[in-house]
Order: structure tokens, then sequence, then C-alpha cells
């Protein structure tokens, strides 16, 4: 922060030097119309030269009257008589007192900071966190502010309140809560930080946690335990799958059991069942050699289809029937 700021328009200085340069001709015409020769006269060179360095003091005088508040900027005034005034100053050139007033300038603009602690988790173990904090000071107490912490409040105040309540909060949650609840703990911190800020008359426009790092201990203990998780289900499903296998290879027994004794049942109760899986069988070769590109020539034996076979066995049955 400056003490100073200097900048009066150039037009004003401009102005002052052609008020003097007037001046010095006309101390130097009068000193020379009271010479007999016609030149100009000792008193009139001394008249004109003390206008010109009154003039010029007077041109300074002004100029460090004069100071300029910036945009986004604020001013407090200390003064040598009273001390710091409670009057703030806002953008704009304002009148001060040269060498009784000094004007002190502040930026209120909202200014980020990161701001990095190692800290312990509930459960012991190390976190290293970075915290950004957008802040700014409160304009009405800028005087305030200049009493107790001078220029460099952020300075000053930010990082030991941050690091405190980073460690407060942290202490509260295990290092896995770190991670799962990090929401919560980010509102936690900023509830606190505003507090804690405000006790100092700074303003807290946003409170966000950037970086949560632990340590290559923990980092590697929790890889394991993640690759002994993901081996402990990989055994589940590899138990998970023999277990339906065994059951899918017994339901199929069961149903290949269930199938002889019923294919046994109807070839004992009924006769017929074998002519018919004679003539499907013989219907599936003869689909086969109707579709092959060679030309083939089979008989009925070799259909497994002996029609004359069949029929004298029909015709035995007929018999039987009528002798009964």
């Amino acid at each position: 922060m400056s003490r100073f700021n200097k900048g009066s328009s150039s037009n004003a200085t401009n102005n002052i030097q052609k008020v003097l340069m007037d001046a010095f001709k006309s101390g130097s015409g009068s000193g020379g119309s009271g010479g007999r020769s016609g030149g100009p006269t000792p008193g009139g060179l001394f008249a004109g030269g003390g206008a010109l360095v009154g003039l010029g003091l007077l041109a300074v005088g002004f100029n460090q009257s004069l100071f300029n508040v910036d945009g986004g900027h604020r001013a407090v005034m200390y003064s040598r008589i009273s001390g710091v005034k409670t009057q703030v100053y806002s953008e704009g050139t304002h009148f001060v007192i040269p060498w009784v007033e000094t004007p002190i300038l502040y930026d209120v603009r909202a200014k980020p900071r990161n701001i990095a602690s190692l800290t312990g988790t509930k459960d012991l173990q190390m976190v290293d966190i970075t915290l950004r904090v957008l802040s700014r000071p409160a304009v009405e107490k800028l005087p305030e502010i200049y009493k107790t912490l001078g220029t460099d409040f952020d300075e000053r105040v930010l990082p030991s309140i941050a690091n405190e309540v980073l460690k407060s909060v942290v202490a509260q949650f295990n290092a896995s809560q770190l991670i799962t609840q990090r929401e919560k703990v980010s509102k936690l911190v900023r509830e606190q930080l505003v507090k804690r800020a405000a006790f100092f008359n700074l303003i807290l426009d946003d409170v966000s946690l950037t970086h949560v790092a632990f340590s290559l201990e923990f980092t590697a203990a929790v890889e394991a335990k993640q690759i002994a998780q993901q081996e402990a289900q990989r055994a589940t499903f590899i138990v998970d799958r023999a277990t339906q296998e065994k059951q899918s290879i017994i339901v199929k027994a069961q149903g290949e059991a269930k199938s002889a004794e019923l294919i046994g049942e109807a070839i004992r109760n009924k006769p017929g069942f074998i002519d018919l899986r004679k003539i499907e069988a013989a219907t599936q070769i003869a689909q086969t050699i109707a579709n092959s590109k060679n030309r083939v020539y089979v008989d009925s034996n070799a259909l497994m289809l002996n029609v004359n076979s069949m029929l004298g066995q029909g015709e035995q049955e007929v018999k039987a029937k009528n002798w009964l």
C-alpha cells in the first residue's frame, strides 16, 4: 500500500506554469520601465523572482494537497494531530493537508489465497489439506483494521485462523470420512472460519477444500484393502458359480433319469412307441441324405424302416385278436 498518491491533473499543472511565466514577464517589464537606461533594475528582478518562487511553492503545495483513490480501493487518513480518522474515503480525488495528514490506501477487492495445512484425523492419520479462501476487508472497519492489523492484515490473520479451524474440524472425522463426507467437512470449515474472520473485520466470500492428500503408508494400506476385497468377491463368485453348475448337473441328471423312466414305461405299455421312434429316425436320415450332394441308394433296413416286417407283425397281431 503506498502512502501518497500525487496524481493531480495535467491541465492544472499547465495553467500554473503559464501563470508563472506571465508573472515573470510582468515583473521584468515593470523593472525595465523604472530604469533610466531602459534595462531591468535589481528591484524588478527581485520582485519577479520572488513572484516566481511564490507561485512555484503554491503549485507544489496545491499538488501535495491532492490524492487519488483508484477503483476498487478505499483510503483512511492519519493525522499527526488527531491520529487515525474514522472517515473512509471512497474512489476519486480528495484534499489532504500536506505534512499534517497522510492517506493510507487499501485494496478492498476480493483476493484469493491458498493455505496448506498438515493435520491429523480422528484415527491418527496425517492429512495434507489445501484451503482456498476468497477474502476482503470490511470497508466500514478500515480505520480499526489500520489501528490493529496494519496494511498486511490478511497475511497476519488468515494463515493462523485457517490452520486452527482446519485442525479442529478434521480431528472430528476419520480418514475415510474425509472422502465420503467431504461436503460436510467443507461446510463446517466454512462456518467456523467465517466466524473467526468476522472477529478481525474480514469478510470471506468463498471457502473451499481444493486438495486432500493422505500419507503414502495410508494410501498403500487402502489399496491393499481394496485388492483383498476384490479377491474375496472373486472367490465368492467362483464358489457361487460352482454351486450353480453342480445344481445344473443334478437337475439335468434328474431330467434324463425321468426321461429314461418314461421311455421304458412307454415301451412296456405301448409297443408301437418303438416303431414311432424308428419312423422319426428314418425321417432324419432321409432328410440328411436328401440334402447331400452325393447320390446314395439305401434300402429300408438302412433307414431302420423295414415295412415288410412291420406289416407281418401287424397281421400277426390282427390274427391273435381274431382268435381271441
